[in-house]
């Protein structure tokens, strides 16, 4: 009898933590989606700027490729510079791609540029593509 209240006891306290561990989950969840309902679009560029200028190689990546998802007018000398000075050919790609994505003058200049002066096989190959499919 003992030891079926001792089970009995075992599973009311097994039950009310996960009951305790899910309420506050969505009550986190929902300050989260309070949060982020809040952003604006120029919030989210902003974020998005400063995170082409981590020295984190996946944020900045990450943050490029969103760039030219949006289209963001405001990424273009960011981008370039990337194009042109970092070290990472991810990186170079990723700024061509977003470049190419956006469509201002100034950027395909810089991945056409890149053709001939980057220092990266792949790099420049990408380059090469992207002009391709902008004659297209």
């Amino acid at each position: 009898y003992n030891l079926m209240e001792a089970v009995n006891m075992k599973r009311f306290f097994i039950i009310s933590a996960l009951l305790i561990f899910i309420s506050s989950s969505l009550i986190y969840s929902q300050d989260s989606i309070e949060v982020f309902s809040k952003l604006t679009d120029e919030d989210i560029e902003l974020n998005l700027l400063e995170g082409v200028k981590s020295d984190n190689l996946g944020l900045k990546v990450s943050a490029a490729y969103f760039l030219g998802e949006r289209k963001s007018q405001k990424s273009v000398i960011p981008l370039m510079k990337i194009l042109r000075e970092d070290k990472s050919p991810e990186a170079r790609i990723m700024a061509a791609l977003s470049l190419f994505k956006i469509g201002d003058e100034r950027g395909l200049f810089a991945v056409k540029q890149a053709i001939k002066f980057d220092d990266n096989d792949q790099v420049k190959k990408m380059c090469e593509i992207l002009t391709q499919m902008g004659r297209r």
